[in-house]
């Protein structure tokens, strides 16, 4: 990797925020936002919750108005139209009540809430193809001609068990976000299989053509990539086809696409390998490539081995449901790609920090993983990046450098730019705010994805945090309006990351990896003890 020593320009740069809450939005009609203090821009977008807190099944608990895994996307004809998503009421077993859809037509000073028939308690039925329990995983994108796309798993029952089904939904608004379509069916499954972590891109030069791919898990112990299009703006879809296979009692997971500059349609993922093995399941970023449109593709290219241990609140030991084992991707100019993951191989496997790798030419070679977090002694979680026009890395990310011990978790949620790939600048998007009031799913969790924007040369972030108001709100999602800053107001390296050789991580590191692994396919699924027990029962050498 070719390293240029250069400063970061200002008009990447996010101005450095306090803590306070911003003003929110009515389900009906947009409001003004509540005042925030002058030297404060955030923005709180969501609001109590429009479900019942009866509805959509039960098992579990039900965090009636908690905000959960936020997703956003800029109209790319008009930046002052942004479509925002969210889990909506996060139960603790898996899913939500719903997912809600926020619209701004103001570049993010006001808001409207949206429902979408993706659930019964949003108004799904079998009329409609939103007739299940529960929906999770938004993800939302705007095609050039400015219709947005949002994808949902919806489902009930538990997973893989007699009576369950699954299905991919994805739900057009030709609107700049204001209303929106019936549910087209990408897959519908039963009890014998589960479609997970599902993402959709519109593509970036084309509004024909809008891509959707996620993990099919089988009870015959498969989970491929599957892959869904439309070539006629949302009108119709193609069947869903898998795309990649890694074998019996392997998957991928995290899939998301992004379009390289020239065209080029990328799938990254992280692949995991014999899971039925009691130590030593391995995870590997891995990336697919379409030349046409996604109709055909390429076999994988490794980029990194990943290393992640996971993060738990370092007062109480009590898991933190983070980004482990999704990475985050983007593209750039010139065939400029860059993924960002937790990795523990900076720490020695004692904790996670956020590695960086990038490519220059459509990522068929990529450079050696970096540590990119400004402070090495504390966990750093859950990343997302992305490349403004002229190249500009942003990242954004959580940690926990400001716990001092307690029963409380301060937590901050940060970012960081580089227009080489070396040198970093760091600055506070906001926090503290105390995690342990997170709902507890598999962990305490915000989301195990954020979102990050951009606006002409600015970056936005879209995140979910904790409220002050505690248990009977526990948290919000929050969005930055840009706020370029002058270099001298803001610019300081905070980090130069340079790719140095790790040592081979020992058997107790290998070891905390295998069991993150395990912990990140539990989070995915609760039923997960019961499939591995199956997979080990029928274990059979990985495919080649």
């Amino acid at each position: 990797m070719n390293m240029r020593n250069s400063l970061v320009p200002a008009a990447a740069l996010l101005a450095l925020l306090l803590s306070a809450c911003g003003g929110g939005s009515s389900s009906s009609a947009p409001t003004a936002s509540t005042p925030v203090p002058p030297s404060s821009s955030l923005v709180r977008v969501s609001e109590a919750s429009p479900y019942a807190a009866g509805c959509g099944g039960t098992g579990g608990t039900s965090y009636q108005d908690a905000e959960v895994e936020p997703y956003i996307a800029i109209n790319p004809g008009n930046p002052s139209n942004l479509v925002a998503a969210w889990q909506q009421d996060r139960w603790s077993t898996g899913g939500a009540h719903g997912l809600v859809a926020g619209s701004s037509t103001d570049g993010g000073k006001t808001w409207k809430e949206h429902t979408l028939p993706l659930s019964v308690c949003a108004g799904g039925s079998k009329a409609n193809g939103g007739d299940f329990e529960r929906a999770s995983d938004p993800w939302v994108s705007i095609s050039p001609n400015g219709d947005a796309y949002l994808i949902s798993i919806s489902f009930s029952g538990d997973t893989l068990q007699p009576g369950s089904s699954g299905a991919v939904l994805v739900s057009r608004s030709a609107d700049g976000g204001a209303s929106w379509s019936d549910a087209a069916t990408l897959i519908r499954d039963g009890a014998s299989a589960f479609n997970d972590k599902e993402s959709i891109t519109a593509d970036p030069t084309d509004s024909h053509f809008v891509y959707a791919v996620w993990d099919r898990l089988t009870t015959d112990n498969h989970g491929a990539a599957m892959f869904a299009r439309t070539t006629d703006g949302g009108a119709t879809w193609e069947k869903a086809v898998a795309i990649y296979d890694p074998g019996v009692n392997n998957q991928t997971i995290g899939n998301e696409i992004v379009v390289a500059s020239d065209g080029t349609v990328l799938d990254v993922f992280e692949e995991i390998d014999d899971t039925s093995s009691n130590t030593d399941s391995n995870a590997t970023l891995r990336i697919i490539t379409s030349a046409d449109h996604g109709a055909t593709w390429s076999t994988p290219t490794t980029i990194a081995d990943n290393l992640a241990v996971g993060t738990v609140d370092p007062n109480s030991g009590q898991p933190i449901r983070s980004g482990s084992g999704l990475p985050q991707a983007a593209a750039g100019p010139g065939g400029m790609l860059a993924v960002v993951w937790e990795d523990g191989r900076f720490s020695g496997g004692y904790h996670d920090d956020i590695a960086y790798a990038s490519s220059k030419d459509d990522g068929a070679h990529w450079s050696k993983p970096v540590e990119i977090n400004s402070v090495h002694a504390t966990p750093a979680f859950t990343p997302t990046v992305a490349i403004l026009g002229d190249g500009t890395i942003g990242v954004s990310y959580f940690d926990f450098r400001n716990n001092a011990g307690g029963t409380d978790l301060p937590t901050d949620y940060w970012f960081t730019s580089s227009t080489d790939g070396t040198h970093w600048s760091e600055q506070h998007i906001s926090g503290p705010f105390d995690m342990t009031l997170a709902p507890d799913a598999e962990g305490l969790f915000v989301g195990d994805y954020q979102a990050l924007g951009k606006v002409g040369s600015t970056f936005v972030p879209f995140f979910v945090q904790t409220d002050d108001a505690g248990t009977d709100d526990r948290t919000d999602a929050f969005y930055l309006p840009p706020q370029p800053r002058p270099l001298v107001a803001t610019h300081r390296i905070s980090r130069v990351s340079l790719a140095v050789e790790t040592p081979a991580p020992s058997s107790g590191f290998r070891h905390r990896v295998h069991e993150n692994i395990m912990r990140v396919l539990r989070d995915e699924d609760p039923v997960w003890d019961t499939i591995r027990a199956q997979r080990q029962s029928q274990h059979q050498p990985p495919m080649d």
